[in-house]
């Protein structure tokens, strides 16, 4: 479904996949940021599969397609990912994050998933990557030959980075994710089903890290919703 220019996908990818994937989410803020960064923009516009993270995105849906989605979020799709990986002995590689939180990440697999096999690497933490910096992190994740790579270096720097250099990764999906390893590792949590239902996860995280999070919540959504308004009142 085309909604507000991209390709939005509530569909999950068959696995083992034959041919290379790469999954990204789209939610009011990153579609706000992506106005303002062509080369995000063309990141989410050219991913393979593009899922609605957010309940501004389903909202979207209804009110200028008339149409009822479901939300999938990042971690619906982790979930999705680890469950087929297990059941078909695959090979996933967690690149992005601490050493400490990837150490938490393969412990928890290695636990609830046996028969997956998990590699990890973490990244320099810097604005942006040296040629020699994506080089290591190529290699790393190629020397493993995983069939799934899941990406979390957070929004927009985590799309970028796998549209910038897919070609030369050597992995079937490709799974931009973000926040998940941190909720999966157990170092943030995610806000629980009570709030996912409401469509409010964002409210507990909000008042957990007001600093990091109040612009795309007072920002971001706003100028959604009023996009959203406009395209509805000149399509009507």
């Amino acid at each position: 479904m085309t909604l507000l220019g991209y390709n939005i996908d509530c569909t999950y990818p068959v696995i083992p996949a034959t041919q290379k994937k790469v999954i990204n989410t789209i939610n009011p803020h990153s579609y706000c940021v992506a106005k303002k960064d062509d080369k995000f923009q063309k990141a989410l516009k050219e991913a393979d599969i593009l899922i609605p993270d957010g309940t501004g995105i389903v909202w979207a849906a209804r009110m200028l397609k008339g149409k009822t989605i479901s939300r999938i979020t990042g971690a619906d799709m982790h979930a999705y990912l680890l469950k087929k990986a297990q059941e078909h002995q695959l090979k996933v590689f967690y690149m992005g994050s601490s050493d400490e939180t990837l150490f938490k990440i393969k412990e928890r697999i290695q636990k609830e998933y046996p028969a997956i096999s998990c590699g990890t690497y973490s990244p320099p933490y810097k604005a942006v990557f040296s040629e020699e910096d994506n080089q290591a992190m190529r290699d790393a994740i190629n020397s493993f030959r995983p069939d799934i790579l899941f990406v979390g270096m957070t929004a927009p720097k985590q799309e970028k980075w796998v549209h910038q250099n897919r070609e030369e990764l050597q992995a079937n999906v490709i799974c931009s994710i973000g926040a998940v390893f941190d909720f999966y590792a157990g170092t943030v949590e995610r806000p629980g089903p009570f709030w996912q239902k409401l469509g409010l996860e964002w409210l507990p995280r909000l008042l957990r890290e007001p600093k990091r999070l109040w612009h795309r919540n007072f920002i971001s959504t706003p100028k959604f919703l009023f996009e959203v308004a406009f395209q509805k009142l000149v399509s009507d």
